[in-house]
């Protein structure tokens, strides 16, 4: 009978992984946890023992244009399927309660809030509840990226409804957020299904953005005119001038966006899936719940904030198993973006968690390693390297550098002091900087102070975004750097580490040079400050007064005598005399 309504109402010959393991467990009113990727088929595996079963079975849904996804596909289908939400007009939902009165709904799709709302709960128990789906049910667990606490508030489904099963799916979960799902659903001795997160008809691109990454994503286009897909950008703003560009450039493209009025969304949406127009410029508010299958390809104009926001957006492409593309442009400033939205939140535990999770999505973005399998890793699955299928493996010219001791420099440096700093200070102590800030926490008297004044600051960098990618450092909160079990076995010589050359081509000893600007940028501009203030009561340029490189060295000297002033670049007996005073005051205050 299952075999007859897969292929009768879904028109499938044959199940996908998991798929009727799912739907068995269902059918025999067992707890269900399934977590299989973006395009795995798990509407499916709900939606299919749900035609099979007397009564109605209830969907536990976080977005409205998810749920009319659905609703819309299964209506099509000739399913009784409706949805309750807040779009809704009270008479609208008056009708959709009166046929589930009287049995003529099959699956309904609610939010989670609506199980909140006055006698709601009330009016479940008056139907014939056959089972509870919860999608997106990582949204349940503290530990993932969407944490939500109408989602936490469903542990009372077991508390009201004893003897209806529940059947949870997600396609982001790690071991611990799996974990975490079960016990806070109240699922008892759940059947717990995971798939692969192997996406092998998906090839994954990463790329350093180059200026505002138009010219790349012309170029990357090329291979795929006239093919559908979504362009995701960070704003609102970068949306419509992405979206302007592409237009110009002969593309038949529309924007999505929050901001947009709700006709203009819905039109987009449209013709995006009537195929009136071939790419989506969107933010994240666009893609769930979608259900059209052809989308050839995935762009990141810049980096998600975790990797399984990311997993879930490039998921988007290929869920009919044909050959898809993605492609990821990202800068450091897109981490530092990310972090500033992340300082604003409340709850210090989730905060510290999404900082981490921030640090392991640049990782992934910044890595030579195959990015099939750091996904893997990530959400604690175990494969082999792709071979062809990501832009890593495609690269015949890596050659890896031997960075151990380094590496353990490094490690060295944040242990003593104290794991309490950010990377750029620690680089600082390790070069042996003059700053403000080592005075402060008298960091020049460290063993590791200066010890790596023979690299130069974008060779430190790099070292540090390896051992981030090796799980060897997390930030935590104020941008503090932590060492992880993983990195301690680096610092006792336990672990080698091996960087891409190309992600290191200044590891070896730099000539000596003049520093420019390499000092605290606050400290910089005091001076730069002063300089200005002298300027225009003297009423001469600025440059008359000291130099750039004057102050730069002024910043990282910080003189506190004249016979100190006079070490300085660019200072002499007159232009101590007339300005040096003022200058040593500063470097007293800056030094204090």
């Amino acid at each position: 009978m299952v075999e007859k309504i897969l292929k009768k109402v879904f028109g499938h010959d044959s199940f996908r992984e998991f798929q009727q393991d799912a739907i068995d467990a269902i059918l025999q009113k067992k707890d269900l946890l399934t977590i299989l990727p973006t395009g795995g088929g798990k509407s499916l595996c709900y939606q299919l023992p749900s035609l099979v079963m007397d009564g109605t079975t209830i969907v536990i849904s976080p977005l409205i244009a998810l749920m009319q996804d659905q609703v819309t596909s299964l209506k099509n289908n000739a399913i009784e399927a409706e949805m309750i939400n807040s779009s809704q007009s009270s008479k609208e939902i008056q009708e959709i309660i009166t046929k589930l009165l009287h049995n003529e709904i099959k699956l309904l799709y609610i939010a989670p809030e609506r199980l909140g709302a006055n006698g709601f709960i009330e009016l479940l128990q008056r139907i014939n509840i056959n089972f509870f789906v919860i999608d997106e049910a990582h949204c349940v667990s503290e530990w993932g990226h969407e944490f939500r606490a109408d989602y936490r508030n469903l542990s009372q489904l077991k508390r009201r409804f004893p003897d209806v099963s529940i059947a949870a799916f997600t396609a982001t979960a790690t071991h611990k957020v799996q974990e975490d799902i079960v016990h806070s659903l109240r699922l008892d001795d759940a059947v717990e299904l995971r798939g692969k997160t192997l996406r092998d008809n998906l090839t994954i691109n990463s790329h350093k953005r180059v200026s505002n990454g138009r010219n790349q994503l012309l170029n990357f286009l090329q291979k795929h005119q006239k093919e559908c897909g979504i362009v995701y950008a960070f704003s609102r703003k970068d949306v419509e001038a992405t979206a302007e560009f592409l237009s110009s450039q002969g593309y038949r493209v529309g924007a999505y966006h929050a901001g947009l009025p709700n006709d203009v969304r819905n039109s987009v949406y449209k013709k995006f899936v009537f195929e009136e127009i071939d790419i989506v410029v969107a933010t994240i508010a666009f893609g769930m719940g979608i259900d059209k299958s052809n989308i050839r390809f995935v762009v990141h104009m810049s980096m998600p904030k975790t990797m399984e926001n990311y997993y879930q957006e490039i998921g988007r492409a290929g869920r009919d198993g044909l050959l898809s593309e993605t492609l990821l442009l990202y800068t450091k400033a897109d981490e530092i973006n990310r972090r500033r939205l992340i300082d604003d939140l409340d709850n210090n535990e989730y905060k510290n968690l999404m900082y981490i999770k921030l640090s392991k999505m640049y990782s992934f973005a910044n890595s030579s390693e195959c990015r099939h399998q750091k996904i893997a890793n990530y959400f604690d699955d175990e494969i082999e390297v792709c071979g062809d299928m990501c832009d890593s493996c495609k690269r015949d010219d890596i050659e890896m550098l031997d960075i151990q001791q380094n590496a353990m420099k490094m490690l060295s440096a944040i242990y003593r002091c104290e794991q309490k700093f950010g990377i750029n200070h620690i680089i600082d102590v390790l070069r042996g900087s003059k700053n403000q800030k080592i005075y402060q926490f008298n960091h020049e008297k460290l063993s590791v102070y200066g010890i790596g004044s023979d690299l130069s600051k974008d060779a430190w960098v790099a070292v540090s975004e390896r051992l981030f990618e090796l799980d060897a450092l997390v930030v935590g909160e104020f941008k503090s750097v932590k060492i992880t079990l993983d990195g301690l076995e680096i610092l006792k010589a336990k672990v080698a580490v091996f960087i891409d050359s190309i992600k290191l081509q200044s590891v070896k000893k730099e000539r000596k040079k003049e520093p420019i600007r390499d000092v605290d940028d606050s400290v910089f501009e005091r001076f730069r400050q002063l300089r200005r203030e002298i300027s225009s009561r003297e009423e001469v340029p600025a440059y008359i007064v000291f130099s750039d490189k004057t102050l730069v060295d002024f910043a990282n000297k910080l003189p506190l005598t004249k016979d100190e002033a006079m070490d300085v670049n660019g200072v002499g007996e007159v232009k101590f005399e007339r300005y040096g005073t003022e200058f040593l005051k500063l470097c007293n205050e800056l030094k204090n």
